[in-house]
Formats: C-alpha cells, structure tokens, sequence
C-alpha cells in the first residue's frame, strides 16, 4: 500500500476494505452476542456479552502511510478548519459508514461531554471519505453505543 506506485489498484487495498466491510454490516445489524471474543477489528458481531447489548459502533482509528505514526485527525464541524491550528477542534475517531472498494466513508465521532456518561463518544455531522490505499494502520477501539447515528 505505502510504497505501492499503482494507486488505483484495489488489490492493494483490499486487507482494510474487507475489514471495513465487516465492520460495516455489523453496525447497520448491531446485533450484539453473549458468546466470549477475540478484541480484533474483524470478530463477527459488536460487543462482547450481555454488559454490551446496546453496542452499534466498533470505533476505529485510522493512520495513513505518511502520518510518521500519528493517528489521522479531522474536525468535529463541517467548518472549514484545519486540524492543529490554534481553536480548531478535531477527533482521531471514527465511524464507518459506507465502503466503495478502496474508497471509504467515515463519521467523526468526539469525545461524549457527558463524563457521566457510559459511552465515550458522541456522533458528529463532519464525514469525509478516504481512498484506503492511503491507509496503512486501521487501530479498533471497544465496541460501543454511540446516540444520533
């Protein structure tokens, strides 16, 4: 993926797309098992027992083949501002929403004001997409519930 020179070649992306996928049609099924888990990316359904039933979410984090390992970051607005100015506010956690081959769709999800709250984050209306041949590192979170999805 990072040094390939054909980047149209969906071949090279196809390891994070097709876990991309899975994560996908888990959360628009968001059935959750009470079956023991593996914490992978790619486990078969959302949660892990009954203590997460209400999961709809398997966060991820996302870094790109010249972020030098820091997590790709976008803003939590539809403003236009860019991430690491000075007022910009910015997440480097995501939802996905949609796969097209080696183009995906993300929601930015922020951090849950609420720090009573057992869920932490909230869904934003910031999206973009990425060509996933520019991903190198797809980084899962726990699985959680996130309102307003």
């Amino acid at each position: 993926m990072c040094n390939n020179n054909n980047n149209n070649n969906e071949e090279s992306c196809r390891c994070i797309a097709e876990i991309l996928t899975v994560i996908n049609v888990l959360q628009q099924n968001a059935n959750c098992c009470g079956d023991t888990c593996l914490e992978t990316c790619d486990r078969g359904f959302l949660g892990c027992g009954t203590t997460t039933l209400g999961c709809n979410t398997r966060p991820v984090v996302l870094y790109t083949c010249c972020g030098n390992g820091t997590p790709w970051s976008m803003p939590t607005t539809r403003e236009n501002v860019v991430c690491g100015e000075p007022g910009a506010v910015c997440s480097n956690v995501f939802r996905v929403e949609k796969i097209d081959g080696c183009c995906a769709t993300f929601r930015v999800l922020a951090e849950n004001p609420d720090t009573t709250s057992l869920y932490p984050y909230v869904a934003t209306n910031s999206f973009f997409t990425m060509n996933l041949n520019c991903c190198c590192v797809l980084r899962c979170l726990p699985d959680t519930y996130v309102e307003c999805i």
